[in-house]
């Protein structure tokens, strides 16, 4: 990988923030390519996210249905949210699970990050299964509508399938569950305070 590196990195030559929102922040670096040639790249830097897959029982899971701007539709996704700064993975995971959902859990297991869109974004999803869950009453942000349903897990991935589904970190954490529950794939459980 390092030979990789070598034949392939871009040194950034200058950096430069051309937006700063809420919730983005857009920057342009001027790069020298591998060729001595220049170029520009433009991407988005964020604060990183995660991802919970709520687990009830008998084979089925908690999901939103969520109008998302950008698609202009509404998306059938799992609960997740942005880190806030400083914030680890179990308090983000735990807080946006009771926010969007009412639901808190006894159990969670971490499954991994992905990066979803490397060609423009920065951004890391955390992304965790929870169980032994405990209903309770919804805490959404001003602004922010949802509706959570459960999904029974085969119907999910006929949703993937069939293309109903195609959030990427929704889809991914259905295949990892799919993985989970063939007992293709081990999760280390364990109570988070």
């Amino acid at each position: 990988m390092d030979d990789a590196r070598a034949r392939l990195e871009e040194v950034a030559l200058h950096s430069e923030q051309v937006f700063d929102g809420h919730f983005l922040r857009v920057w342009r670096d001027t790069v020298r390519l591998p060729d001595g040639a220049q170029a520009q790249r433009e991407y988005i830097r964020h604060s990183g996210a995660v991802m919970v897959v709520p687990l009830l029982a008998e084979g089925r899971v908690l999901m939103e249905r969520q109008w998302r701007t950008p698609m202009r539709r509404v998306m059938l996704e799992f609960p997740a949210g942005k880190l806030d700064p400083g914030e680890g993975w179990q308090r983000c995971a735990q807080r946006e699970l009771r926010e969007e959902t009412g639901y808190s859990a006894r159990e969670w297991a971490y499954i991994g990050t992905i990066n979803n869109a490397i060609s423009y974004s920065d951004e890391i999803i955390h992304l965790v299964l929870a169980r032994d869950l405990v209903a309770g009453a919804q805490q959404l942000d001003r602004h922010e509508f949802l509706e959570v349903f459960a999904a029974d897990c085969d119907e999910l991935m006929a949703w993937v399938r069939d293309g109903r589904v195609t959030d990427v970190k929704t889809v991914i954490g259905a295949f990892w569950l799919d993985q989970i529950r063939r007992g293709a794939w081990a999760v280390d459980w364990q109570a988070l305070d």
